[in-house]
Protein backbone atom coordinates (compact mmCIF):
# COMPACT_ATOMS: atom_id res chain seq x y z
CA UNK A 1 0.00 0.00 0.00
CA UNK A 2 1.48 3.37 -1.05
CA UNK A 3 2.26 5.87 1.69
CA UNK A 4 0.49 9.21 1.37
CA UNK A 5 2.84 12.16 1.15
CA UNK A 6 2.20 15.32 3.17
CA UNK A 7 2.67 18.29 0.80
CA UNK A 8 4.20 21.41 2.36
CA UNK A 9 4.55 24.73 0.55
CA UNK A 10 7.33 26.85 2.09
CA UNK A 11 7.77 30.42 0.81
CA UNK A 12 11.08 31.72 2.09
CA UNK A 13 12.57 35.20 2.09
CA UNK A 14 14.07 36.89 -0.94
CA UNK A 15 17.11 38.00 1.09
CA UNK A 16 19.93 35.74 2.21
CA UNK A 17 19.98 36.79 5.85
CA UNK A 18 16.25 36.39 6.48
CA UNK A 19 16.17 33.13 4.53
CA UNK A 20 18.92 31.67 6.73
CA UNK A 21 17.43 32.98 9.98
CA UNK A 22 14.08 31.32 9.20
CA UNK A 23 15.60 28.09 7.87
CA UNK A 24 15.17 26.37 11.23
CA UNK A 25 11.43 26.20 10.57
CA UNK A 26 12.07 24.10 7.48
CA UNK A 27 14.34 21.77 9.43
CA UNK A 28 11.74 21.42 12.19
CA UNK A 29 9.05 20.53 9.67
CA UNK A 30 11.33 17.95 8.06
CA UNK A 31 11.99 16.39 11.46
CA UNK A 32 8.47 16.35 12.82
CA UNK A 33 6.14 15.84 9.86
CA UNK A 34 6.06 12.22 8.65
CA UNK A 35 6.15 11.75 4.90
CA UNK A 36 6.64 15.47 4.25
CA UNK A 37 7.14 16.51 0.64
CA UNK A 38 8.41 20.07 0.18
CA UNK A 39 7.79 22.66 -2.48
CA UNK A 40 10.03 25.63 -1.70
CA UNK A 41 9.60 29.08 -3.23
CA UNK A 42 12.62 31.38 -3.14
CA UNK A 43 14.18 34.26 -5.02
CA UNK A 44 16.95 33.70 -7.53
CA UNK A 45 19.36 34.85 -4.82
CA UNK A 46 18.21 32.46 -2.08
CA UNK A 47 17.08 29.41 -4.07
CA UNK A 48 20.55 27.76 -4.10
CA UNK A 49 20.47 27.58 -0.30
CA UNK A 50 17.68 24.98 -0.43
CA UNK A 51 18.68 22.71 -3.28
CA UNK A 52 19.77 19.87 -0.95
CA UNK A 53 16.59 19.84 1.13
CA UNK A 54 15.46 16.21 1.58
CA UNK A 55 12.13 15.17 0.12
CA UNK A 56 12.18 18.20 -2.14
CA UNK A 57 9.45 17.92 -4.74
CA UNK A 58 10.11 21.24 -6.41
CA UNK A 59 12.22 24.39 -5.98
CA UNK A 60 10.45 27.36 -7.54
CA UNK A 61 12.39 30.53 -8.30
CA UNK A 62 10.19 33.59 -7.93
CA UNK A 63 11.23 36.32 -10.37
CA UNK A 64 9.97 39.75 -9.39
CA UNK A 65 7.65 41.42 -11.89
CA UNK A 66 5.94 44.82 -12.09
CA UNK A 67 2.67 45.28 -10.22
CA UNK A 68 3.41 42.17 -8.11
CA UNK A 69 2.42 39.91 -10.99
CA UNK A 70 5.01 37.39 -9.85
CA UNK A 71 2.63 36.44 -7.06
CA UNK A 72 -0.14 35.72 -9.52
CA UNK A 73 2.25 33.61 -11.59
CA UNK A 74 3.14 31.64 -8.46
CA UNK A 75 -0.53 31.15 -7.60
CA UNK A 76 -1.12 29.59 -11.00
CA UNK A 77 1.70 27.11 -10.31
CA UNK A 78 0.59 25.99 -6.85
CA UNK A 79 -3.19 26.38 -6.72
CA UNK A 80 -4.00 23.02 -8.28
CA UNK A 81 -3.57 20.90 -5.16
CA UNK A 82 -4.57 20.77 -1.54
CA UNK A 83 -1.63 21.50 0.74
CA UNK A 84 -1.05 20.05 4.17
CA UNK A 85 0.70 23.22 5.37
CA UNK A 86 1.51 26.49 3.66
CA UNK A 87 4.23 28.55 5.36
CA UNK A 88 4.64 32.05 3.97
CA UNK A 89 7.67 33.90 5.38
CA UNK A 90 7.09 36.86 3.07
CA UNK A 91 3.64 37.74 4.36
CA UNK A 92 1.94 37.76 0.98
CA UNK A 93 -1.76 37.35 0.32
CA UNK A 94 -1.17 34.17 -1.62
CA UNK A 95 -2.21 31.72 1.09
CA UNK A 96 -5.72 33.17 1.20
CA UNK A 97 -6.36 31.71 -2.25
CA UNK A 98 -4.86 28.26 -1.71
CA UNK A 99 -6.53 25.17 -0.32
CA UNK A 100 -4.63 24.07 2.77
CA UNK A 101 -5.28 22.35 6.06
CA UNK A 102 -3.15 24.90 7.82
CA UNK A 103 -1.74 28.31 6.90
CA UNK A 104 1.13 29.99 8.70
CA UNK A 105 1.90 33.52 7.50
CA UNK A 106 4.58 35.90 8.75
CA UNK A 107 3.12 39.18 9.95
CA UNK A 108 4.99 42.33 10.89
CA UNK A 109 5.16 42.78 14.69
CA UNK A 110 2.67 45.32 16.07
CA UNK A 111 4.17 48.77 16.62
CA UNK A 112 5.36 49.67 20.08
CA UNK A 113 6.74 46.26 21.04
CA UNK A 114 10.32 45.72 22.14
CA UNK A 115 12.64 44.51 19.36
CA UNK A 116 12.65 40.74 18.93
CA UNK A 117 15.37 38.77 17.19
CA UNK A 118 14.43 37.61 13.70
CA UNK A 119 14.85 33.95 14.67
CA UNK A 120 12.21 34.39 17.36
CA UNK A 121 10.01 36.38 15.00
CA UNK A 122 10.22 33.57 12.46
CA UNK A 123 9.46 30.97 15.13
CA UNK A 124 6.20 32.74 15.94
CA UNK A 125 4.90 31.84 12.50
CA UNK A 126 4.61 28.21 13.68
CA UNK A 127 4.02 29.14 17.35
CA UNK A 128 7.49 27.93 18.31
CA UNK A 129 8.76 31.08 19.98
CA UNK A 130 9.30 29.25 23.28
CA UNK A 131 11.72 26.90 21.45
CA UNK A 132 13.00 28.87 18.45
CA UNK A 133 14.43 26.47 15.86
CA UNK A 134 18.12 27.14 15.30
CA UNK A 135 18.97 28.18 11.73
CA UNK A 136 20.58 25.53 9.57
CA UNK A 137 20.72 24.38 5.96
CA UNK A 138 20.68 20.90 4.48
CA UNK A 139 23.92 19.84 2.78
CA UNK A 140 24.22 16.69 0.68
CA UNK A 141 27.36 14.52 0.80
CA UNK A 142 28.12 15.66 -2.76
CA UNK A 143 28.00 19.34 -1.82
CA UNK A 144 30.15 18.77 1.25
CA UNK A 145 32.67 16.78 -0.79
CA UNK A 146 32.90 19.63 -3.32
CA UNK A 147 33.51 22.11 -0.49
CA UNK A 148 36.18 19.90 1.07
CA UNK A 149 37.93 19.69 -2.29
CA UNK A 150 37.93 23.48 -2.61
CA UNK A 151 39.46 23.71 0.87
CA UNK A 152 42.02 21.04 -0.01
CA UNK A 153 41.18 19.01 3.07
CA UNK A 154 41.94 15.70 1.34
CA UNK A 155 44.91 16.89 -0.71
CA UNK A 156 48.27 15.90 0.81
CA UNK A 157 49.94 18.68 -1.20
CA UNK A 158 47.88 21.34 0.59
CA UNK A 159 49.13 22.52 3.96
CA UNK A 160 46.83 21.49 6.77
CA UNK A 161 45.85 23.81 9.56
CA UNK A 162 42.91 25.83 10.84
CA UNK A 163 40.98 28.03 8.43
CA UNK A 164 40.17 31.67 9.13
CA UNK A 165 37.21 32.85 7.03
CA UNK A 166 36.64 36.52 6.24
CA UNK A 167 33.80 38.17 4.31
CA UNK A 168 34.81 41.84 4.10
CA UNK A 169 31.91 43.16 2.01
CA UNK A 170 28.36 44.23 2.83
CA UNK A 171 25.33 45.25 0.82
CA UNK A 172 25.72 48.88 1.94
CA UNK A 173 28.86 50.95 2.43
CA UNK A 174 27.51 52.24 5.72
CA UNK A 175 27.92 48.91 7.53
CA UNK A 176 31.13 47.72 5.85
CA UNK A 177 34.18 47.78 8.11
CA UNK A 178 37.17 49.01 6.07
CA UNK A 179 38.72 46.14 4.13
CA UNK A 180 42.24 47.26 5.06
CA UNK A 181 41.38 46.64 8.71
CA UNK A 182 40.25 43.10 7.94
CA UNK A 183 43.70 42.60 6.38
CA UNK A 184 45.41 43.82 9.55
CA UNK A 185 43.35 41.50 11.76
CA UNK A 186 44.02 38.54 9.47
CA UNK A 187 47.73 39.33 9.60
CA UNK A 188 47.69 39.36 13.40
CA UNK A 189 45.80 36.08 13.69
CA UNK A 190 47.86 34.23 11.05
CA UNK A 191 51.25 35.59 12.14
CA UNK A 192 53.93 33.19 13.46
CA UNK A 193 53.23 34.44 16.98
CA UNK A 194 49.45 34.60 16.45
CA UNK A 195 46.78 32.09 17.51
CA UNK A 196 46.61 30.55 13.99
CA UNK A 197 50.29 30.41 12.91
CA UNK A 198 49.73 27.48 10.54
CA UNK A 199 46.34 28.63 9.36
CA UNK A 200 44.95 29.60 5.98
CA UNK A 201 42.62 32.39 4.95
CA UNK A 202 39.29 31.65 3.23
CA UNK A 203 37.91 34.68 1.38
CA UNK A 204 34.15 34.72 0.79
CA UNK A 205 31.90 37.01 -1.20
CA UNK A 206 30.00 37.57 -4.43
CA UNK A 207 31.58 38.50 -7.75
CA UNK A 208 30.85 42.16 -7.11
CA UNK A 209 32.86 41.99 -3.87
CA UNK A 210 36.20 41.32 -5.59
CA UNK A 211 37.47 44.93 -5.38
CA UNK A 212 36.78 44.97 -1.64
CA UNK A 213 38.35 41.54 -1.15
CA UNK A 214 41.50 42.59 -3.00
CA UNK A 215 42.63 44.75 -0.06
CA UNK A 216 42.61 41.66 2.15
CA UNK A 217 43.85 39.16 -0.42
CA UNK A 218 47.03 41.01 -1.41
CA UNK A 219 48.43 40.83 2.12
CA UNK A 220 48.28 37.01 2.32
CA UNK A 221 50.81 34.60 0.87
CA UNK A 222 49.39 32.72 -2.11
CA UNK A 223 49.91 29.32 -0.53
CA UNK A 224 47.84 30.32 2.49
CA UNK A 225 44.91 31.82 0.57
CA UNK A 226 41.67 30.11 -0.47
CA UNK A 227 39.97 32.67 -2.71
CA UNK A 228 36.33 31.79 -3.41
CA UNK A 229 35.02 35.32 -3.99
CA UNK A 230 32.56 35.11 -6.89
CA UNK A 231 33.59 31.52 -7.64
CA UNK A 232 31.21 29.29 -5.65
CA UNK A 233 27.49 29.20 -4.97
CA UNK A 234 25.93 29.94 -1.60
CA UNK A 235 25.35 26.38 -0.46
CA UNK A 236 28.93 25.39 -1.26
CA UNK A 237 30.07 28.43 0.71
CA UNK A 238 27.91 27.23 3.61
CA UNK A 239 29.52 23.78 3.40
CA UNK A 240 32.96 25.43 3.49
CA UNK A 241 31.94 27.39 6.58
CA UNK A 242 31.21 24.12 8.37
CA UNK A 243 34.98 23.49 8.28
CA UNK A 244 36.36 26.84 9.42
CA UNK A 245 37.93 27.64 12.77
CA UNK A 246 36.73 31.25 12.90
CA UNK A 247 34.62 33.59 10.78
CA UNK A 248 34.87 37.39 10.88
CA UNK A 249 32.58 39.55 8.80
CA UNK A 250 30.19 42.47 8.62
CA UNK A 251 26.50 42.12 9.34
CA UNK A 252 25.55 40.18 6.19
CA UNK A 253 24.01 37.02 4.86
CA UNK A 254 27.40 35.29 4.96
CA UNK A 255 27.67 36.12 8.65
CA UNK A 256 24.34 34.40 9.31
CA UNK A 257 25.43 31.44 7.18
CA UNK A 258 28.61 31.08 9.23
CA UNK A 259 26.71 31.05 12.52
CA UNK A 260 24.16 28.58 11.13
CA UNK A 261 27.03 26.33 10.00
CA UNK A 262 28.28 26.12 13.59
CA UNK A 263 31.45 28.12 13.01
CA UNK A 264 32.72 30.49 15.72
CA UNK A 265 31.37 33.73 14.31
CA UNK A 266 32.35 37.32 15.07
CA UNK A 267 29.90 39.75 13.46
CA UNK A 268 30.89 43.41 13.23
CA UNK A 269 28.00 45.82 13.71
CA UNK A 270 27.41 49.53 13.31
CA UNK A 271 24.28 51.01 11.70
CA UNK A 272 22.21 47.83 11.94
CA UNK A 273 20.28 46.50 14.92
CA UNK A 274 22.02 43.56 16.59
CA UNK A 275 18.94 43.03 18.75
CA UNK A 276 17.23 41.82 15.57
CA UNK A 277 20.13 40.55 13.48
CA UNK A 278 22.85 39.29 15.80
CA UNK A 279 24.33 36.00 14.53
CA UNK A 280 22.44 33.16 16.21
CA UNK A 281 24.45 30.32 17.64
CA UNK A 282 26.37 28.99 20.60
CA UNK A 283 29.69 30.16 19.16
CA UNK A 284 28.46 33.48 17.70
CA UNK A 285 29.34 36.92 19.03
CA UNK A 286 28.76 40.52 17.99
CA UNK A 287 31.06 43.51 18.26
CA UNK A 288 30.32 47.16 17.70
CA UNK A 289 32.14 50.45 18.26
CA UNK A 290 31.27 53.11 20.84
CA UNK A 291 27.97 54.08 19.19
CA UNK A 292 24.77 52.11 19.60
CA UNK A 293 22.20 51.56 16.88
CA UNK A 294 19.98 54.44 18.04
CA UNK A 295 22.88 56.86 17.57
CA UNK A 296 23.24 55.78 13.96
CA UNK A 297 19.51 56.21 13.44
CA UNK A 298 19.73 59.80 14.59
CA UNK A 299 22.69 60.51 12.30
CA UNK A 300 21.29 58.64 9.29
CA UNK A 301 17.49 58.31 9.75
CA UNK A 302 16.96 56.43 6.48
CA UNK A 303 20.12 54.30 6.91
CA UNK A 304 21.09 54.91 3.32
CA UNK A 305 23.91 57.46 3.30
CA UNK A 306 26.79 56.42 1.07
CA UNK A 307 29.35 56.80 3.84
CA UNK A 308 31.08 54.26 6.06
CA UNK A 309 29.71 54.34 9.61
CA UNK A 310 32.21 51.74 10.88
CA UNK A 311 35.41 53.77 11.27
CA UNK A 312 35.01 54.03 15.05
CA UNK A 313 35.45 50.27 15.51
CA UNK A 314 39.20 49.90 16.23
CA UNK A 315 41.37 47.06 14.98
CA UNK A 316 42.56 46.15 18.51
CA UNK A 317 38.98 45.50 19.61
CA UNK A 318 38.34 43.12 16.73
CA UNK A 319 41.65 41.32 17.23
CA UNK A 320 41.00 40.97 20.95
CA UNK A 321 37.46 39.66 20.43
CA UNK A 322 38.68 37.19 17.80
CA UNK A 323 41.40 35.86 20.10
CA UNK A 324 38.90 35.52 22.94
CA UNK A 325 36.50 33.52 20.76
CA UNK A 326 39.33 31.28 19.57
CA UNK A 327 40.37 30.63 23.17
CA UNK A 328 36.79 29.94 24.22
CA UNK A 329 36.26 27.34 21.50
CA UNK A 330 39.74 25.79 21.38
CA UNK A 331 38.76 22.50 22.99
CA UNK A 332 35.69 22.05 20.80
CA UNK A 333 37.27 21.88 17.37
CA UNK A 334 39.29 19.23 15.57
CA UNK A 335 41.58 19.72 12.56
CA UNK A 336 38.71 18.63 10.30
CA UNK A 337 36.62 21.55 11.49
CA UNK A 338 33.91 22.30 14.04
CA UNK A 339 31.33 19.71 15.03
CA UNK A 340 27.88 20.06 13.56
CA UNK A 341 25.77 21.68 16.25
CA UNK A 342 22.22 22.94 16.40
CA UNK A 343 21.84 24.56 19.82
CA UNK A 344 18.63 26.40 20.61
CA UNK A 345 20.21 29.43 22.22
CA UNK A 346 19.51 33.16 22.52
CA UNK A 347 21.29 35.62 20.24
CA UNK A 348 25.04 36.00 20.54
CA UNK A 349 26.77 38.00 23.20
CA UNK A 350 27.30 41.66 22.55
CA UNK A 351 30.74 43.16 23.07
CA UNK A 352 30.14 46.79 24.06
CA UNK A 353 33.01 49.30 23.95
CA UNK A 354 34.15 51.18 27.00
CA UNK A 355 36.24 53.95 25.39
CA UNK A 356 35.40 57.02 23.34
CA UNK A 357 36.32 57.25 19.69
CA UNK A 358 39.09 59.73 20.39
CA UNK A 359 40.86 57.42 22.87
CA UNK A 360 44.12 56.35 21.15
CA UNK A 361 44.29 53.17 23.25
CA UNK A 362 40.75 51.78 23.37
CA UNK A 363 39.89 49.58 26.29
CA UNK A 364 39.40 45.87 25.80
CA UNK A 365 35.84 44.70 25.09
CA UNK A 366 33.92 42.57 27.54
CA UNK A 367 31.43 39.84 26.70
CA UNK A 368 27.97 40.37 28.17
CA UNK A 369 25.33 37.66 27.89
CA UNK A 370 21.69 38.73 27.71
CA UNK A 371 19.07 37.10 29.91
CA UNK A 372 17.16 34.18 28.33
CA UNK A 373 14.10 35.16 26.38
CA UNK A 374 10.86 34.61 28.29
CA UNK A 375 7.89 34.26 25.99
CA UNK A 376 4.59 32.60 27.00
CA UNK A 377 4.22 29.10 25.62
CA UNK A 378 1.53 28.56 23.03
CA UNK A 379 -0.07 25.26 22.28
CA UNK A 380 0.82 23.64 18.96
CA UNK A 381 -0.10 20.44 17.21
CA UNK A 382 1.40 18.48 14.36
CA UNK A 383 -0.37 18.71 11.01
CA UNK A 384 -2.64 15.90 10.03
CA UNK A 385 -2.42 13.88 6.85
CA UNK A 386 -3.20 15.71 3.65
CA UNK A 387 -3.92 14.69 0.11
CA UNK A 388 -0.96 13.71 -1.99
CA UNK A 389 -2.44 14.20 -5.47
CA UNK A 390 -3.56 17.43 -7.17
CA UNK A 391 -7.19 18.22 -6.68
CA UNK A 392 -9.57 17.23 -9.44
CA UNK A 393 -12.38 19.61 -8.55
CA UNK A 394 -13.52 22.59 -10.62
CA UNK A 395 -10.88 25.20 -11.49
CA UNK A 396 -11.30 28.88 -10.53
CA UNK A 397 -13.48 30.94 -12.80
CA UNK A 398 -12.02 33.93 -14.65
CA UNK A 399 -13.63 36.38 -12.24
CA UNK A 400 -12.05 34.59 -9.29
CA UNK A 401 -8.63 34.69 -10.94
CA UNK A 402 -8.98 38.43 -11.46
CA UNK A 403 -9.76 38.94 -7.77
CA UNK A 404 -6.68 36.93 -6.84
CA UNK A 405 -4.49 39.08 -9.08
CA UNK A 406 -5.94 42.26 -7.63
CA UNK A 407 -5.49 41.13 -4.05
CA UNK A 408 -1.91 40.00 -4.57
CA UNK A 409 -1.05 43.22 -6.35
CA UNK A 410 -2.38 45.20 -3.39
CA UNK A 411 -0.45 43.03 -0.96
CA UNK A 412 2.90 43.28 -2.73
CA UNK A 413 5.90 41.38 -1.49
CA UNK A 414 5.27 41.79 2.20
CA UNK A 415 9.05 41.82 2.66
CA UNK A 416 10.23 43.44 5.86
CA UNK A 417 13.47 44.86 7.14
CA UNK A 418 16.40 45.27 4.83
CA UNK A 419 18.91 45.92 7.60
CA UNK A 420 21.23 43.05 8.17
CA UNK A 421 20.66 41.54 4.76
CA UNK A 422 22.80 40.85 1.73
Amino acid sequence: MATNRFPILFITSSRIGDAVLSSGLLQRLAQEVPNARFTIVASALTAPLFRDTPDLARLITLEKKPFALHWFDLWKQVQGRRWGVVVDMRGSGLTTFLRARRRAVRRAPPPGLDPVHKVVEAARVLQLEDEPPTPGLFVSPETQAAADEILGLNDPKVASGPILAIAPAANWAGKAWPAERFAVVAGHLLAPDGPLPNGRLLMLGAAGDRPTAEAVRRGIARGRLIDTVGRIDLLTAYACLKRVRLFIGNDSGLMHMAAAAGAPTLGLFGPSDDRLYAPWGRYARTLRGPRDFETFQRLDPQLNQAVCHMFDLPVPWVTKAARALLDETEALFTPAGPPDVSPAVPPSAVVPPEAAVADPTPSEPTFLFPAPLKIPRKSRSKPKSAESEPATGPQPEAAEAESVEAALARDGDGQGDAAGEV
